[in-house]
């Protein structure tokens, strides 16, 4: 805080500072009460961080789910081209030729057969990684507005500091019991 004997007050330090030394006890359950408030807001903040990192992650996995699911699609046009040629060549061709390429039709259907069980396994992977996305940032949202509320609740208990005013009290408070309720949602998670 000071350094070179050059020392600079936040907006209600001040008040806090006379408060403690005059024994008032209506600001001193204020400050008290900010410390409180600051210190749900850090652990409300962290959440908010948390949850929006996870739904990242979780929006990323779903991408590159969906990316692998597209890859194994193509995989699957591929083998169904091979696969049409083949038939050609079974139409076209005669006796040993024939059977070989009936042969080749048959494996490419097989492969394609297992090519499309993995494709639709990834989609249904980066559907699932999607969902996990959504829920998080819903979660996100709550925690965010917690501590949005939380900070109005800080802001207001330092107007309270220097007007004294009971009614702002009852708001902060108030806007403190909206911030938890909030809180308690994201935890919920609902």
């Amino acid at each position: 805080m000071s350094e070179g004997g050059f020392h600079v007050h936040g907006p209600h330090d001040h008040e806090i500072e006379h408060a403690a030394h005059t024994g008032d006890r209506f600001s001193g359950r204020i400050a008290v009460m900010t410390a409180i408030f600051a210190t749900l807001g850090a652990g409300m903040g962290y959440m908010a961080g948390a949850t929006q990192n996870a739904a990242l992650l979780h929006k990323n996995e779903a991408a590159i789910r969906r990316t692998e699911a597209s890859d194994q699609w193509n995989f699957y046009q591929a083998k169904s081209s091979k696969q049409n040629l083949a038939e050609l060549g079974a139409v076209l061709a005669s006796g040993a030729d024939a059977e070989r390429y009936r042969g080749e039709v048959d494996r490419y259907k097989k492969e394609k057969g297992d090519i499309e069980k993995e494709a639709r396994a990834l989609e249904a992977k980066s559907k699932a990684a999607e969902d996990e996305s959504e829920l998080s940032l819903h979660e996100h949202h709550r925690w965010a507005q917690s501590m949005t509320l939380i900070q109005v609740s800080i802001a207001l208990a330092a107007i309270t500091l220097l007007t004294r005013s009971r009614g702002l009290l009852v708001i902060s408070y108030g806007a403190a019991a909206g911030a938890v309720a909030l809180a308690a949602l994201a935890f919920a998670h609902v």
